[in-house]
């Protein structure tokens, strides 16, 4: 069963730039109402592409340098990484159908949804 997995500024070259497959990148933090709202989304989607889509999180609080770096300034915010590079940006809290929308033309999975 696959979940979100958390990375920090440390972590993030590794987990997200060097990842093999997609990697969508939730710069979330705890005292916000949408990021706590996408998430259970974000689980299910991460269930749902395992094995063709990795589902990250990292926190804006704890890891300024990268959210500076990707230009984060509200969450939550998503971005799709594939190859390394950032092809797709989605800003603030979306339902399922309208997220999935914007990041499987990036992804080939065999997930039947």
């Amino acid at each position: 069963m696959a979940h979100p997995v958390a990375v920090s500024d440390g972590s993030f070259d590794n987990e997200v730039l060097k990842s093999q497959e997609p990697v969508l990148v939730d710069f979330w933090a705890e005292w916000c109402g949408p990021c706590r709202m996408i998430a259970p989304i974000l689980e299910n989607i991460a269930e749902e592409y395992s094995g063709s889509l990795k589902i990250t999180k990292l926190d804006v609080d704890h890891n300024p340098q990268t959210s500076m770096k990707f230009g984060v300034q509200s969450i939550p915010t998503l971005i799709l990484f594939k190859d390394g590079q950032p092809i797709e940006r989605i800003i603030g809290y979306m339902p399922k159908d309208r997220l999935l929308s914007k990041i499987k033309p990036h992804i080939t999975s065999a997930a039947t949804a």
